[in-house]
Protein backbone atom coordinates (compact mmCIF):
# COMPACT_ATOMS: atom_id res chain seq x y z
CA UNK A 1 0.00 0.00 0.00
CA UNK A 2 1.08 3.16 -0.86
CA UNK A 3 1.14 6.17 1.58
CA UNK A 4 -0.71 8.65 1.34
CA UNK A 5 1.51 12.05 0.67
CA UNK A 6 1.11 14.36 3.60
CA UNK A 7 -0.85 17.95 2.75
CA UNK A 8 0.71 20.91 1.61
CA UNK A 9 -0.13 22.69 5.01
CA UNK A 10 1.53 20.14 6.78
CA UNK A 11 4.52 20.32 4.91
CA UNK A 12 4.53 23.50 5.62
CA UNK A 13 4.03 23.16 9.23
CA UNK A 14 6.54 20.49 9.26
CA UNK A 15 8.93 22.98 7.63
CA UNK A 16 8.60 25.60 9.52
CA UNK A 17 8.91 23.75 12.82
CA UNK A 18 12.34 22.68 11.46
CA UNK A 19 13.20 25.90 11.19
CA UNK A 20 12.31 27.32 14.05
CA UNK A 21 13.95 24.71 15.80
CA UNK A 22 17.55 26.11 14.33
CA UNK A 23 17.42 28.70 16.55
CA UNK A 24 19.55 30.94 14.23
CA UNK A 25 20.77 30.04 10.46
CA UNK A 26 22.86 31.85 7.68
CA UNK A 27 20.90 30.40 4.16
CA UNK A 28 23.02 29.81 1.10
CA UNK A 29 20.61 32.14 -0.95
CA UNK A 30 20.78 31.73 -4.64
CA UNK A 31 17.67 34.05 -5.56
CA UNK A 32 16.22 30.90 -6.88
CA UNK A 33 12.99 29.20 -5.47
CA UNK A 34 13.90 26.71 -3.22
CA UNK A 35 16.59 29.11 -1.38
CA UNK A 36 14.16 32.06 -1.81
CA UNK A 37 11.73 29.37 0.49
CA UNK A 38 13.86 28.62 2.91
CA UNK A 39 14.86 32.10 3.44
CA UNK A 40 11.38 33.55 3.18
CA UNK A 41 10.42 30.91 6.00
CA UNK A 42 13.25 31.34 8.36
CA UNK A 43 12.97 35.17 8.42
CA UNK A 44 9.16 34.96 9.47
CA UNK A 45 10.29 32.14 11.91
CA UNK A 46 13.73 33.64 13.31
CA UNK A 47 13.44 37.03 12.78
CA UNK A 48 16.75 38.80 13.28
CA UNK A 49 18.21 35.38 13.47
CA UNK A 50 18.32 34.40 10.01
CA UNK A 51 20.22 36.00 7.59
CA UNK A 52 20.26 35.03 3.81
CA UNK A 53 24.00 35.44 1.71
CA UNK A 54 24.29 35.37 -1.76
CA UNK A 55 27.68 34.11 -3.54
CA UNK A 56 28.44 36.50 -6.25
CA UNK A 57 31.64 35.60 -8.96
CA UNK A 58 31.93 35.55 -12.03
CA UNK A 59 29.92 32.10 -12.30
CA UNK A 60 26.71 34.18 -11.40
CA UNK A 61 24.96 36.33 -13.71
CA UNK A 62 24.47 39.79 -12.70
CA UNK A 63 20.75 39.70 -13.24
CA UNK A 64 20.45 36.81 -10.87
CA UNK A 65 22.18 38.76 -8.33
CA UNK A 66 19.90 41.90 -9.08
CA UNK A 67 16.65 39.00 -8.69
CA UNK A 68 18.32 37.40 -5.64
CA UNK A 69 18.67 41.20 -3.72
CA UNK A 70 15.11 41.98 -4.84
CA UNK A 71 13.55 38.74 -3.25
CA UNK A 72 15.02 38.84 -0.40
CA UNK A 73 13.91 42.54 -0.31
CA UNK A 74 10.22 41.46 -0.69
CA UNK A 75 10.28 38.40 1.50
CA UNK A 76 11.62 41.00 4.55
CA UNK A 77 15.04 39.20 4.96
CA UNK A 78 18.58 40.36 6.22
CA UNK A 79 20.45 39.66 3.23
CA UNK A 80 24.29 40.28 2.27
CA UNK A 81 26.23 39.65 -1.06
CA UNK A 82 29.32 37.40 -0.51
CA UNK A 83 32.09 37.34 -2.51
CA UNK A 84 33.50 33.82 -3.77
CA UNK A 85 36.43 32.75 -5.20
CA UNK A 86 36.49 29.55 -6.95
CA UNK A 87 37.40 30.63 -10.29
CA UNK A 88 40.68 31.05 -8.43
CA UNK A 89 41.17 27.27 -7.90
CA UNK A 90 43.10 25.40 -10.50
CA UNK A 91 40.60 22.66 -9.26
CA UNK A 92 37.51 24.23 -10.33
CA UNK A 93 39.00 26.33 -13.80
CA UNK A 94 39.92 22.96 -15.21
CA UNK A 95 36.22 21.87 -14.80
CA UNK A 96 35.92 18.67 -14.49
CA UNK A 97 32.56 16.30 -13.58
CA UNK A 98 32.83 17.51 -10.10
CA UNK A 99 33.40 20.77 -10.55
CA UNK A 100 30.39 21.60 -7.84
CA UNK A 101 32.14 20.06 -5.29
CA UNK A 102 34.91 23.27 -5.40
CA UNK A 103 32.28 25.68 -6.09
CA UNK A 104 30.34 24.44 -3.44
CA UNK A 105 33.67 23.98 -0.97
CA UNK A 106 34.40 27.75 -1.67
CA UNK A 107 30.97 28.85 -0.64
CA UNK A 108 30.06 26.61 2.23
CA UNK A 109 33.58 27.15 3.94
CA UNK A 110 32.89 30.85 3.55
CA UNK A 111 29.44 30.91 4.88
CA UNK A 112 30.56 28.13 7.56
CA UNK A 113 33.14 30.62 8.73
CA UNK A 114 30.56 33.75 8.47
CA UNK A 115 27.83 31.79 11.07
CA UNK A 116 30.87 30.81 13.14
CA UNK A 117 32.36 34.75 13.57
CA UNK A 118 28.91 35.73 13.73
CA UNK A 119 27.06 33.17 16.24
CA UNK A 120 24.41 31.58 13.43
CA UNK A 121 24.29 28.18 15.01
CA UNK A 122 23.70 26.81 11.10
CA UNK A 123 24.41 27.06 7.46
CA UNK A 124 21.28 26.29 5.86
CA UNK A 125 20.73 25.85 1.75
CA UNK A 126 17.57 25.07 -0.60
CA UNK A 127 18.57 21.14 -1.65
CA UNK A 128 14.61 19.15 -1.62
CA UNK A 129 13.74 15.72 -2.46
CA UNK A 130 13.58 15.64 -5.38
CA UNK A 131 17.29 16.84 -5.90
CA UNK A 132 18.45 13.17 -4.76
CA UNK A 133 17.94 11.88 -7.95
CA UNK A 134 20.11 14.48 -10.10
CA UNK A 135 24.01 15.19 -10.04
CA UNK A 136 24.77 16.87 -7.43
CA UNK A 137 28.76 17.31 -6.30
CA UNK A 138 27.94 19.92 -4.34
CA UNK A 139 26.08 17.69 -1.95
CA UNK A 140 29.75 16.43 -0.80
CA UNK A 141 30.84 19.47 0.23
CA UNK A 142 27.11 20.01 1.86
CA UNK A 143 28.17 17.17 4.26
CA UNK A 144 31.81 18.03 5.04
CA UNK A 145 30.60 21.55 6.18
CA UNK A 146 27.10 20.18 8.09
CA UNK A 147 25.46 22.11 6.15
CA UNK A 148 20.96 21.26 6.99
CA UNK A 149 18.17 21.05 4.49
CA UNK A 150 15.13 21.82 5.93
CA UNK A 151 13.00 21.09 2.71
CA UNK A 152 14.30 17.58 1.99
CA UNK A 153 13.97 17.25 6.04
CA UNK A 154 10.43 18.07 6.09
CA UNK A 155 9.69 15.88 3.20
CA UNK A 156 8.96 18.65 0.36
CA UNK A 157 9.52 18.01 -3.41
CA UNK A 158 9.95 20.45 -6.21
CA UNK A 159 6.12 20.78 -6.81
CA UNK A 160 6.11 21.47 -3.25
CA UNK A 161 8.51 23.60 -2.93
CA UNK A 162 6.73 25.93 -5.87
CA UNK A 163 3.21 25.48 -4.35
CA UNK A 164 4.49 26.73 -1.25
CA UNK A 165 6.72 29.97 -2.43
CA UNK A 166 3.56 30.54 -4.66
CA UNK A 167 1.31 30.75 -1.24
CA UNK A 168 4.11 32.76 0.64
CA UNK A 169 3.71 35.42 -2.67
CA UNK A 170 7.01 34.85 -3.65
CA UNK A 171 7.67 36.20 -7.32
CA UNK A 172 10.05 33.28 -8.00
CA UNK A 173 7.62 30.90 -7.39
CA UNK A 174 7.68 29.45 -11.44
CA UNK A 175 11.22 30.47 -12.00
CA UNK A 176 13.05 27.75 -14.16
CA UNK A 177 15.76 25.94 -12.45
CA UNK A 178 18.33 28.14 -11.51
CA UNK A 179 22.58 27.12 -12.77
CA UNK A 180 25.36 29.04 -12.78
CA UNK A 181 26.95 29.95 -16.10
CA UNK A 182 29.98 27.77 -15.73
CA UNK A 183 27.47 24.86 -16.40
CA UNK A 184 27.32 25.81 -19.78
CA UNK A 185 30.50 25.27 -20.30
CA UNK A 186 31.35 20.98 -21.56
CA UNK A 187 33.19 19.39 -18.66
CA UNK A 188 37.07 19.30 -19.48
CA UNK A 189 36.88 22.94 -21.15
CA UNK A 190 38.25 25.46 -18.80
CA UNK A 191 36.23 27.81 -17.41
CA UNK A 192 37.44 31.18 -17.16
CA UNK A 193 36.70 34.78 -16.70
CA UNK A 194 36.61 35.46 -20.43
CA UNK A 195 33.77 32.74 -21.27
CA UNK A 196 31.72 33.05 -18.79
CA UNK A 197 31.16 36.33 -19.48
CA UNK A 198 30.89 36.01 -23.14
CA UNK A 199 28.03 33.78 -21.95
CA UNK A 200 25.97 35.84 -19.97
CA UNK A 201 26.17 38.75 -22.73
CA UNK A 202 24.79 35.93 -25.51
CA UNK A 203 22.45 34.92 -22.83
CA UNK A 204 21.14 38.53 -22.20
CA UNK A 205 20.81 39.20 -26.00
CA UNK A 206 18.56 35.75 -26.31
CA UNK A 207 16.24 36.66 -23.48
CA UNK A 208 15.86 40.60 -24.79
CA UNK A 209 15.15 38.77 -28.09
CA UNK A 210 11.66 38.06 -26.21
CA UNK A 211 12.32 34.49 -24.99
CA UNK A 212 11.60 33.65 -21.17
CA UNK A 213 14.90 32.06 -20.44
CA UNK A 214 17.41 29.96 -22.06
CA UNK A 215 21.09 28.14 -21.94
CA UNK A 216 23.79 29.58 -24.29
CA UNK A 217 26.14 25.97 -24.26
CA UNK A 218 29.72 27.34 -25.21
CA UNK A 219 31.82 25.46 -27.67
CA UNK A 220 33.97 27.59 -28.85
CA UNK A 221 33.56 29.72 -31.66
CA UNK A 222 30.15 27.80 -31.57
CA UNK A 223 27.17 29.09 -29.44
CA UNK A 224 24.49 26.19 -28.85
CA UNK A 225 21.27 28.08 -27.76
CA UNK A 226 18.42 26.21 -26.25
CA UNK A 227 15.16 27.81 -25.85
CA UNK A 228 11.83 26.47 -24.14
CA UNK A 229 9.86 24.06 -26.49
CA UNK A 230 6.74 25.86 -26.34
CA UNK A 231 8.65 29.10 -27.40
CA UNK A 232 10.52 27.44 -29.95
CA UNK A 233 8.58 28.24 -32.93
CA UNK A 234 9.11 32.00 -32.65
CA UNK A 235 13.03 32.19 -33.72
CA UNK A 236 11.28 30.99 -37.18
CA UNK A 237 10.29 34.40 -37.41
CA UNK A 238 13.14 36.43 -39.46
CA UNK A 239 13.08 39.47 -37.15
CA UNK A 240 13.40 37.43 -33.99
CA UNK A 241 16.16 35.22 -35.58
CA UNK A 242 18.24 38.26 -36.66
CA UNK A 243 18.06 39.62 -33.04
CA UNK A 244 19.49 36.35 -31.79
CA UNK A 245 21.77 35.51 -34.09
CA UNK A 246 23.12 39.47 -33.87
CA UNK A 247 22.74 39.31 -30.14
CA UNK A 248 25.15 36.14 -29.82
CA UNK A 249 27.78 37.07 -32.63
CA UNK A 250 28.07 40.65 -30.95
CA UNK A 251 28.18 38.65 -27.30
CA UNK A 252 31.81 36.91 -28.98
CA UNK A 253 30.36 33.93 -30.46
CA UNK A 254 30.87 33.46 -34.48
CA UNK A 255 28.46 30.87 -34.82
CA UNK A 256 24.80 30.29 -32.93
CA UNK A 257 22.34 27.22 -33.26
CA UNK A 258 19.27 26.35 -32.04
CA UNK A 259 19.14 22.91 -30.29
CA UNK A 260 16.00 21.55 -31.48
CA UNK A 261 15.48 19.26 -28.48
CA UNK A 262 14.58 22.86 -26.43
CA UNK A 263 15.49 23.99 -23.36
CA UNK A 264 16.58 20.91 -20.98
CA UNK A 265 18.00 21.38 -17.64
CA UNK A 266 21.18 19.72 -16.53
CA UNK A 267 21.89 18.77 -20.15
CA UNK A 268 25.69 18.95 -20.06
CA UNK A 269 25.69 16.34 -17.18
CA UNK A 270 24.25 13.78 -19.94
CA UNK A 271 27.23 14.66 -22.19
CA UNK A 272 24.91 16.38 -24.74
Amino acid sequence: MIAERPSSIALETRLRAIVRSLGSCVVAFSGGVDSAVVLAIAAAELGDGALGVTGRSASLAERELDGAVAVARAAGAAHEVLATRELEDPRYAANPADRCYYCKNELYGRLAALAQTRGYAYVVDGFNCDDESDVRPGRKAAREFGVRSPLAEAGLRKQDVRDLARRLGLDVWDKPALACLSSRVPYGTAVTVDVLRTIERAERAVCDAGFSTCRVRHYGELARVELPLDELPRIAADDVRRRVLDGVRAAGYRYACVDLAGYVTGNLNGGA
